[in-house]
């Protein structure tokens, strides 16, 4: 291996994979981006100057040793990579597809000012794509079994997580889920031109290989009694998400070709997968004009599904300006792409319609003083209201907690957002007011990002090893 050229980053320009062209890729349903070779991952990650203080580190959520493994792979250490890689975040090759990068690690880049920053995301997919390819696994061979066990509820990113953690500690988890795969809305949300799920199956299989079990296709509290649960695990780690949608409030919701998000994205992906149970399950939007109401994440995997459904025309409606949207730069640069239309500062005031949608009334914003989060508060224009003609509309608002019945009968507080109380200043890291269940993720903070929850999971598995005392 060459020596690693110090003024790389000036030589050589950021080179992202190639992405599928767009008349292409909107007729199919595959990931848009290629992947690296051995090449161009090692020149890529050559391109980091290894500066004093890492802020790409510290701006991801679970502090990734970025440079660290951006040097192993430039000298051509894939496998002492993927090591490392590993020790910080439990789903790695999926962060690196799904994580919005241009506002984590490669928004804090010192060479995001100028020379471009590193492609930190797909040399993290590169790592751990290929070293799986070519053998390599995890290494638990000094781990010891402590015969302890405990049940951690959802298969999503934080339960995933958690469950990583305890197995390295040698700690039996069993991983209860009520969906018949893995990954939660990783699998059940995300569309797979933006994440194949073969990825989830794969891991899947590695973490089976490391000890972690699977119960599949089992709702807790309905197939089986908490109680069974607390009483035959050492500790319990509850990990169900956000999936109650916020509606917007406004007249015209409950009309017949209003949809939300979650579940139109869980049809399409259902019949992608092969898991439909009956065709008229599937919400199609051929030959429609629809409006999407929103402006994260999940707004734009909504518009960019629209679009391969062959939708007439798909316009997505977001209150505030485009710098002040939540979602990934990259996503709404794919959808625009793709042929979305936006209009940003509109508040939508009523969906019109007598036995299903005509169209969206909406009245223009402007950004005003900032809210108790620090973001500009979107105020009404007088008179500039207008209606956006539409056959469907998608809410798109976000999620939040939907805490189990059973949460009162066994001491799970929330708090008046209907979060799990449980937090990092708890006597054992994300411990609950029961002290025997732990909770981390969505359910604890609100709906967040994919990584926010993987690392979640993973401290609460360092609290729940010191509660267990092994």
């Amino acid at each position: 291996m060459a020596p690693i050229n110090p003024m790389q980053f000036i030589e050589l320009p950021r080179q992202e994979p190639v992405k599928t062209s767009v008349r292409v890729r909107i007729q199919e349903w595959g990931e848009i981006y290629g992947r690296y070779d051995a090449h161009h991952a090692v020149a890529q990650a050559a391109r980091c100057i290894h500066c004093g203080n890492p802020y790409c580190e510290w701006k991801c959520p679970v502090h990734n040793y970025i440079p660290n493994w951006l040097k192993l792979i430039a000298e051509g250490n894939l496998f002492e990579a993927a090591e490392l890689s590993h020790r910080t975040n439990s789903l790695p090759e999926i962060c690196g597809r799904i994580c919005p990068q241009d506002r984590l690690c490669e928004g804090a880049c010192t060479l995001n000012d100028g020379f471009g920053a590193v492609t930190i995301g797909a040399i993290e997919t590169y790592i751990t794509d290929e070293a799986l390819k070519a053998g390599w696994r995890p290494d638990l061979s000094q781990v010891k079994d402590t015969g302890k066990r405990v049940a951690v509820v959802g298969a999503g990113p934080a339960g995933l997580g958690c469950a990583d953690v305890l197995v390295r500690n040698g700690v039996k988890p069993v991983v209860y889920d009520r969906y018949p795969e893995i990954g939660g809305l990783l699998t059940f949300g995300i569309p797979a031109f933006k994440l194949e799920k073969d990825i989830l199956k794969t891991r899947r299989a590695i973490m089976e290989e490391m000890g972690v079990e699977f119960v599949l296709d089992t709702d807790i509290g309905n197939d089986i009694a908490f109680q069974d649960v607390i009483d035959d695990y050492d500790a319990v780690f509850l990990g169900l998400g956000a999936y109650t949608y916020m509606k917007g409030g406004f007249p015209g919701e409950d009309l017949p070709g209003v949809f939300e998000a979650l579940p139109y994205l869980i049809s399409s992906i259902n019949r992608v997968m092969g898991l439909e149970q009956n065709p008229q399950d599937y919400i199609d939007f051929n030959a429609q004009r629809v409006v999407v109401l929103g402006g994260g994440d999940t707004a734009m995997d909504c518009n960019r599904t629209a679009v391969r459904q062959a939708a007439t025309r798909v316009t997505c409606v977001y209150r505030r300006d485009e710098i002040n949207m939540p979602g990934s730069r990259r996503e709404v640069t794919n959808a625009k792409e793709e042929g979305v239309r936006f209009l940003w500062n509109r508040q939508p005031l009523q969906i019109i319609g007598r036995d299903g949608v005509e169209g969206v009334k909406v009245v223009s914003t402007a950004l005003g003083e900032p809210d108790a989060r620090g973001r500009r508060r979107p105020e009404p224009v007088p008179d500039s209201e207008e209606i956006i003609a539409a056959d469907r509309v998608i809410i798109a608002f976000g999620f939040r907690p939907s805490p189990a019945p059973w949460f009162d009968e066994f001491g799970i507080e929330i708090d008046e957002l209907g979060r799990v109380k449980a937090s990092p200043g708890s006597e054992f890291k994300f411990q609950t007011t029961n002290a025997k269940i732990f909770s981390g993720g969505d359910m604890v903070r609100g709906a967040d990002l994919v990584v926010t929850a993987v690392f979640e999971g993973r401290e609460a598995a360092e609290g729940i090893v010191e509660y267990l005392g092994v």
